[in-house]
């Protein structure tokens, strides 16, 4: 069953996500994600060690866990955006 996942991101990789030029996300497989989850992604700002305010939605279209392209432990996942809040 699909799940929303929410997740922190840092605002160099916000914004292509937000502008739908990443189309892609690389986590820790630490979630059991699956084609369908959506997740939550909430800018971050690391060295002030607070969010923005801003997230964007995107639906998880493909999963890619192949050790022979992605270190083990670890997923990338195919996304699309699907919504955003400034």
């Amino acid at each position: 069953m699909a799940k929303v996942h929410e997740l922190k991101i840092r605002p160099e990789y916000y914004n292509p996500v937000s502008a739908g030029t990443k189309s892609f996300e690389v986590r820790r497989d630490d979630r059991n994600f699956i084609t369908g989850d959506f997740l939550i992604l909430r800018e971050y700002v690391e060295q002030q060690k607070r969010f923005t305010g801003r997230e964007v939605k995107v639906a998880v279209t493909y999963i890619l866990r192949d050790s022979c392209y992605v270190r083990p432990g670890y997923v990338v996942m195919g996304i699309r955006k699907v919504g955003e809040k400034s």
